[in-house]
């Protein structure tokens, strides 16, 4: 299935029924009086959270949303039909934003369901005007408009653990050996042209997902390489791996180039916990691999861990270490929620 994270959609919701003009006609009843129905309501528009996609694919071939018109009302009081609502079923972590790209709602849970454009109201038969003075009337509201509106999705994947890193660091190929992904892998830079999800099973009820970014480049805060779509999808996680190539002649610069795009994109990134790898040990031999790795700690001043995603050395330990501080994250989260807010008499 291709990936698809951003895309831009039109929705209108429908039309109200108008009101209809009767009035009653039966035999021996001469003057019946009004007896005309309402219309019935436009359909709304909505949006849904569910569960099994995490693409939004669909709507790259189909961008126009339109919900049902409300049918007019009839004689003898019938009243019109509703216009049948419109959802639109996204991936659990969509944003929905207007034109302007203003967050209009989250959908970060499965089942949330937030309405996009209400439909509008049926208008009134002729038998809601009738009074003393005008027992016989002859006209009847016309149904509202819907609404009509573009909206922007923007799929920010939501995953426990992100990797990121340099083209080419070996994310990929450590997302196959920690889970049951099967990303394309490949000895060039910009193998994965989009993020990718693997469930982690360390052991009965111990499961995380680990999302594997689109290598990042130099100026991929502003946009390069589109780099700021794939950093959106890293604020959701709780713990970043960070994978440097240990083949690579410079890993601090490694280091430093992916460090400073976290910090400039802002939104947390920065503040999230982290562990630094050097990876592809298997390519080196042990006094290689302890040059790469104080030269690892000496510029980033934490420990360094050593694995390859491709031998498997070291990768259990690492998930095991990941999982801790999500599980840790999460129970802060709870504690706060669970506080009560201060109170003052």
């Amino acid at each position: 299935m291709k990936f698809l994270d951003q895309v831009k959609v039109y929705v209108r919701s429908g039309n109200g029924g108008g009101g209809a003009v009767s009035f009653r006609r039966e035999k021996f009843i001469e003057y019946g009086g009004p007896d005309g129905g309402d219309g019935g309501r436009g359909g709304d528009v909505w949006i849904e959270a569910v569960e099994g996609l995490n693409t939004l694919i669909d709507y790259r071939y189909q961008q126009h949303f339109r919900a049902g018109t409300g049918v007019h009302g009839m004689g003898r009081n019938r009243h019109g039909a509703n216009g049948e609502d419109v959802v639109l079923k996204v991936p659990v972590g969509t944003e929905v934003l207007d034109e302007d790209k203003q967050l209009i709602v989250d959908m970060d849970h499965v089942g949330q369901r937030v309405m996009l454009a209400k439909g509008g109201n049926g208008g009134f038969g002729n038998t809601h005007f009738k009074g003393p003075v005008n027992q016989a009337p002859k006209h009847a509201n016309p149904g509202l408009e819907g609404q009509e509106l573009a909206i922007w999705l923007r799929l920010k994947l939501i995953a426990d653990v992100g990797l990121v890193g340099l083209p080419n660091a070996g994310k990929s190929t450590f997302l196959a050996a920690a889970s049951a992904a099967r990303p394309k892998i490949a000895d060039y830079p910009f193998t994965t042209l989009a993020p990718n999800l693997g469930m982690v099973d360390l052991s009965l009820g111990e499961r995380f997902i680990l999302a594997d970014i689109p290598g990042l480049i130099e100026g991929a805060h502003e946009g390069a390489g589109i780099g700021t779509r794939f950093l959106g999808h890293v604020e959701r996680t709780a713990v970043l791996i960070h994978l440097v190539d240990g083949t690579q002649e410079d890993v601090a610069q490694a280091w430093r180039t992916v460090r400073h795009e976290l910090e400039a994109y802002g939104e947390g990134l920065e503040d999230k916990s982290e562990i630094l790898v050097l990876n592809k040990i298997d390519a080196l031999d042990e006094e290689t691999i302890a040059e790469k790795a104080a030269e690892l700690e000496a510029a980033a001043g934490v420990k360094v861990r050593r694995v390859s995603g491709f031998a498997g050395l070291g990768v259990t330990e690492l998930l095991r270490e990941a999982y801790a501080l999500v599980q840790k994250q999460k129970g802060e989260i709870a504690a706060e929620q669970a506080e009560p807010e201060d109170w003052r008499p």
